[in-house]
């Protein structure tokens, strides 16, 4: 049965394959990833990417080449098949998107796995605080910037931003809570001021949706698991395939196990 007809589906596998918006309540309280697959003669200059990197490519795991498993999140999780939809891109440029990799799948690619900020949004709504894209039933804002990545090997490229409002009070209890997701990208990296890191107009963002930005409200920007797909785009590997934004391999982990006192 699709999770979209029920609150919980029966089949935590199922879950993973139907749901993205619903996170939070279909798949509560487990951790979500982003994903970056490579071939493995491109992999260790984006390892090195992620370790000078690690805000914006906050790694939990690293597979060897050809194999689609990763027992650290989750002894059935089968990476390859998995995530809602998948982004395939040949020399920068993206080709196709589709719902599992059978047909694009090879013996030397190694599947990177970084932190989502949708880890921390549970922590959030429990302090109190209301996550306006989870409140209107949208994808979160993502926008590119002209925030440089310290670049690696073959890889540089910007960062790209993720976009919560809220009132300057409850934007320094994000902050703090924020904070203790070190590997879920962390604390913010810039809020108020759009224009300050390139980002022009932001009712138009350039992944997920726009959400409502209220009266006293202002935008606070965490660093982004998109980002490698901006760097990709820069960068041109023969073959990239990544998660479509917003749509994330929902883990075994539990977002708790991130928090850092």
């Amino acid at each position: 049965m699709c999770c979209t007809a029920y609150p919980v589906c029966p089949s935590r596998k199922n879950s993973r394959q139907c749901l993205y918006r619903l996170h939070q309540w279909a798949a509560p309280g487990y951790l979500q990833a982003n994903l970056v697959i490579l071939p493995a003669d491109w992999a260790n200059d984006f390892l090195l990417f992620c370790q000078k990197n690690p805000v914006a490519c906050p790694l939990l795991g690293v597979t060897e080449p050809g194999n689609p498993f990763l027992a650290d999140i989750g002894a059935g999780i089968d990476i390859s098949r998995d995530v809602p939809e998948y982004q395939v891109f040949h020399d920068g440029k993206f080709t196709t998107s589709v719902s599992d990799l059978s047909e694009h799948w090879r013996d030397d690619l190694v599947i990177f796995v970084l932190g989502c900020s949708f880890s921390f949004e549970e922590a959030l709504i429990q302090s109190g605080l209301t996550v306006r894209n989870i409140e209107q039933g949208r994808n979160v804002s993502m926008y590119d910037t002209d925030i440089a990545c310290q670049p690696a090997g073959r890889f540089s490229g910007n960062m790209v931003v993720s976009m919560r409002p809220f009132t300057p009070k409850d934007a320094i209890r994000a902050i703090q809570i924020t904070s203790r997701y070190p590997k879920a990208h962390g604390a913010p990296v810039h809020f108020g001021f759009p224009d300050a890191i390139g980002i022009r107009d932001i009712q138009s963002p350039d992944y997920g949706e726009a959400v409502d930005i209220h009266d006293g409200e202002v935008p606070v920007f965490w660093a982004c698991g998109v980002t490698p797909q901006n760097v990709i785009r820069q960068s041109k590997p023969p073959i990239c395939i990544t998660h479509a934004p917003g749509k994330m391999l929902i883990t075994d982990l539990l977002n708790n196990a991130l928090s850092v006192l």
